[in-house]
């Protein structure tokens, strides 16, 4: 693969060598050209070379939501050679010190609002450098102060905080860095295309955090694979890709970073999608040509009527992974807009993509067909290769696939055999075309009387209910004497428990009938939307014990 032979830093000066002016990134009103994009992470990566003595493969933690901030640190780390490390702005100080521990990063680049989380543990990690940057520093003298006074003084955003090191803010870094650059050398990307480019942390296959360690070639690779998978579908440069997802995320960090810059797109970043209302608004004042969101994030919009008298005319492209897209929501896009949710299927070991639909080869309720380059099989829990049509789980080899767990050999050895196959903990099924299809994961799967029960299955029947918004079925018994338990979000407060048994006995054979109904105004979720089952499967437990 052609971008395979080169780094992210390479890539990035030859797409800002060819856009130049053009827009990059736009964000609360400011924006970035390719050209600022390129000064701006010149400017920081010098700074953290000279000032903060960032040398080759040192990790820099970047804890930021999706500001115009986020691709000039990244970038910027990349060209001093160091290492991406992503981090959740909305994790509490114990997670963020065990990512700080675990990763040794020895500098933090974090946002003003979520400081305080991070000042009540650094002084137990390795971190001696902190930048500090508020919402506005990147959008421009009046209108970035003005923000950055309401951020702080009116909304009370900011909580105090105290570093036991004095912290750089970025604007300072930046100017800082600056002036370094009319008396130093820039720093020279030469590492390879094997080096390490990003540490991202995730439950992975097993549930535990760790992280996978994505190298430029794996990142890089992933794009092309992408980019010739899609074909015509994918939007080309000048494009406006709407980026509602975390871009600490992989599969954002690939899609409106990687991927923007490559294909010269300019990315309107979100900073918070949760406030559908504003996010609408800012929706209509662009020519939208593509949108990367998940299921969550396209059920709340197409559930806010501010959204349906949206302009679609423009969208030539809208995708979806990082967890099941419902069949309910694929057919309410469709029939709005005109145009199917692509949906595909990824992992972070994968960086992330290994399949996906296209307009022409498009299957619903399907992952879509495998990335070029890419080999999939499906195995046997005693390792022999199931059948089309079969069910297995889903192993992965390819370029994208991670060099393994940062300083976790043993979980590497548990999730990457010796012939290179990733067991990704995921079941799948091939259908005869070669369509992959999403059945659950190992670990969520429920045997009933010698049957297996897919918890998806039951909650996409549960949700074809008009009135369930929500359900996330699980087995609150164990496995000598299972229970299956269905929670469920409600849009009418007179649903009953008998109700919603009634519903599933229509469509799910005997064995799969939930035993218990639990109604819940939400379900616990993660920072990109996935129902986390093992809270729920706790709370199960709490209530038996």
């Amino acid at each position: 693969m052609q971008q395979a032979q080169q780094n992210i830093v390479q890539m990035a000066a030859d797409a800002i060598a060819r856009h130049d002016n053009t827009r990059a990134y736009a964000c609360m009103g400011g924006s970035l050209s390719f050209r600022e994009l390129g000064l701006l992470s010149d400017r920081f990566a010098q700074w953290l070379v000279h000032e903060a003595g960032v040398r080759p493969g040192d990790r820099v933690a970047i804890m930021l939501p999706n500001l115009l901030q986020y691709p000039v640190v990244a970038l910027g780390v990349l060209k001093a050679q160091a290492v991406v490390v992503n981090v959740n702005p909305l994790y509490t100080p114990h997670e963020l010190q065990r990512i700080l521990i675990d990763s040794g990063a020895n500098t933090l680049v974090v946002l003003a609002n979520v400081a305080h989380n991070a000042a009540a543990i650094l002084g137990h990690t390795a971190v001696r450098s902190v930048v500090l940057t508020q919402m506005g520093d990147l959008l421009g003298w009046f209108r970035g102060s003005l923000i950055n006074l309401l951020v702080r003084h009116v909304k009370r955003l900011v909580k105090p905080h105290h570093f036991p090191q004095a912290a750089t803010g970025l604007r300072q870094a930046l100017r800082s860095g600056g002036m370094l650059a009319r008396t130093r050398p820039a720093p020279t990307a030469t590492f390879s295309a094997d080096s390490l480019a990003v540490l991202q942390y995730t439950g992975g296959t097993t549930g535990v955090m760790k992280a996978a360690m994505l190298s430029h070639r794996n990142l890089l690779c992933n794009v092309e694979q992408i980019a010739n998978s899609m074909g015509e579908d994918f939007p080309g440069a000048g494009a406006v890709m709407v980026a509602p997802l975390p871009l600490y995320h992989i599969y954002a960090f690939n899609l409106n970073f990687v991927m923007s810059l490559l294909r010269g797109h300019q990315a309107l970043l979100i900073p918070n999608p949760r406030d559908v209302d504003a996010f609408i608004a800012v929706l209509g004042r662009v020519k939208m040509r593509g949108f990367v969101g998940i299921n969550t994030l396209y059920s709340s919009l197409l559930d806010n009527p501010g959204f349906r008298q949206l302009d679609f005319t423009t969208l030539a492209l809208a995708a979806s992974g990082g967890m099941p897209l419902s069949p309910q929501v694929a057919a309410a896009w469709r029939e709005l807009t005109g145009k199917p949710i692509l949906e595909g299927y990824g992992l972070t070991e994968c960086s992330p993509m290994v399949s996906c639909n296209t307009h022409r080869y498009h299957r619903a309720g399907t992952a879509g067909r495998i990335a070029a380059g890419t080999e999939v099989r499906l195995f046997a829990s005693d390792g022999s290769e199931v059948a089309c049509g079969g069910l297995g789980e889903i192993c992965v080899r390819g370029p994208q696939v991670m060099q393994g767990y940062w300083n976790n050999a043993a979980e590497t050895a548990h999730v990457i055999d010796a012939d290179g196959w990733l067991h990704t903990g995921d079941i799948g099924q091939f259908d005869q075309d070669g369509y992959l299809r999403i059945v659950d994961r190992i670990k969520d799967l429920i045997v009933v009387s010698g049957f297996n029960v897919y918890p998806n299955e039951i909650e996409d029947y549960a949700c074809s209910h008009p009135d369930i918004n929500d359900a996330c079925a699980i087995n609150a018994g164990d496995e000598l004497s299972p229970l299956i338990k269905l929670f469920v979000v409600s849009r009418n407060p007179a649903l009953t428990a008998e109700q919603v048994i009634v519903h599933c006995r229509r469509g799910l054979t005997t064995y799969k009938i939930p035993r218990q109904v639990e109604f819940r105004t939400t379900l616990p979720k993660s920072h990109l939307g996935k129902v986390l089952r093992r809270e729920l499967r706790d709370s199960a437990l709490a209530t038996t014990l």
